[in-house]
Order: C-alpha cells, then structure tokens, then sequence
C-alpha cells in the first residue's frame, strides 16, 4: 500500500530535501508551505505524487481549509514531519526583538501543536508516525539562542509527551535534532545577511538538507515495532563549545 507523508515548510532546506527523497521512494506527498510558486516548481520536478497545499502553519484556519482541500489519493496521512520552523535574530536577549519571539513560538510550538493536535486522530487510525523537527539547541545553549533554544527544548519535550500519551497505539514519535546545517535557515535568521552565512558555513563541512531528509527517511522506514525516540547529529567539524567564563577587568 502506497504511505502518505505529510511535510511542512516544504519550500526550502529540509522540507524539500524530504520531498525529494520520500517521492523518489515511492510514497505520496503532501508539501505545505506559505510560497505558492515554489510549491509549485517542486510538483513540477516531482511529478503527481507531490500535493502543493499552501497554508501558513500559523494560521490555524489557512491549516484546516488546506487539509479539507487534500485530493481523495492524499487524504490517508501515514507519517506527519512537522519541519516548518524558523530562528529570528542573533542577538542577547536584553537586546532582542519582542515580535521575533513571538514569531518563533507561533511558527516552531503553536503551528506544531496544532497541526499534530489535527492530525492525531488520523494517525492513530493508521498506525503511522511523527517525526517532529527540534535542534541541538534544545540541549545546548549558546548566546543569543534565547527564545529559538527555548522552542526547541519544547518541541523535544513535546515528542517525549506524546510518545507516552500515544503508548499502545502503534504511533511512533520521533525527535530529530540536527547541529550545524546549510539552508536558507541562517539567511531567514540574519535577515538575509550573505556574509555572515558564508563565515558561518565557510570551510566547515556542513550537514546537508538532504542529509537530514536521509535520516528521516530511515527512521520512517524502521519495521513498525521499532522507535527512534530522540536523535542528535552534527557535521564532524561541530562539537561542544567550553562553558562561558566572564572575568572582570
């Protein structure tokens, strides 16, 4: 029986790295996202087994309308990969923008919730799975992380929750939390700043969008019986940083 996977942010980085991969497996695909054209280009690249739904995870209404909308061939959600999520600035926090926090929590727990919240019954039904996307900043946190290290430590928290609620269902539940990876994330996060993209992954080796994509894969294709609770990878170039000491002058 052909699956059904559900992705979100699916017009950049890891969300259509995703896509690329699970469609070329075989499985049908549902892409969300806010840029109607880039879906678009990406169903033009896939082929049918991709399904554009444009909707804004932070708009509770624009979720629903898409996932009412989804074609009969679709409707069946086998695995749900709550990918959509976004860091904003880089500053302490003393220095930080209110709507940027607001932002992040409404786009990487709120949106989250909502759509796992909408889709629980359905997943339950089929046995499937939820691969939820959180970071290694939800167990490391480096200056300026503040709000986006907050959101992820949730999310992972989140995963753990919901494993325990959904003992007994079958539901696997998944939290992948990815180190240093090149995407369109660190431009969406420095407002586009090129230069600091290019220090940032210049030399460094970098994990891949599509690295991530081959690793949900791989959990998704586990044998039913077998759960990845929590899952942390970094490039080989990362590692953990020496804690802070601050001396006076």
């Amino acid at each position: 029986m052909t699956k059904t996977i559900l992705i979100t942010g699916a017009t950049a980085g890891f969300g259509q790295a995703m896509a690329r991969r699970f469609a070329s497996a075989g499985w049908q695909v549902i892409g969300t996202g806010r840029r109607a054209e880039r879906l678009e280009a990406l169903k033009a690249e896939v082929g049918d087994s991709f399904h554009p739904a444009v909707c804004d995870v932070t708009d509770d209404a624009s979720m629903t309308e898409a996932l009412d909308a989804l074609p009969e061939a679709f409707a069946g959600i086998d695995l749900l990969v709550n990918n959509a999520g976004l860091a904003l600035g880089t500053a302490p926090a003393q220095s930080s923008k209110l709507d940027d926090w607001q932002t992040m929590i409404a786009t990487n727990v709120t949106g989250l919730v909502s759509l796992t919240h909408k889709l629980l019954p359905k997943l339950i039904e089929r046995r499937g799975a939820i691969v939820n996307l959180s970071s290694i900043a939800a167990n490391w946190p480096y200056p300026g992380g503040n709000v986006y290290g907050g959101t992820k430590a949730f999310v992972q928290q989140f995963s753990r929750g919901l494993r325990s609620d959904l003992h007994g269902t079958g539901v696997r539940v998944t939290s992948i939390e990815p180190g240093l990876c090149e995407s369109e994330f660190t431009l969406v996060r420095t407002g586009g700043d090129q230069a600091s993209y290019d220090k940032l992954y210049g030399g460094a080796h970098a994990l891949q969008p599509e690295d991530i994509a081959e690793t949900i894969f791989w959990v998704a294709t586990l044998p039913p019986h077998m759960n990845i609770n929590q899952l942390e990878l970094m490039p080989v170039s990362q590692s953990w940083a020496p804690f802070q000491v601050h001396r006076d002058a």
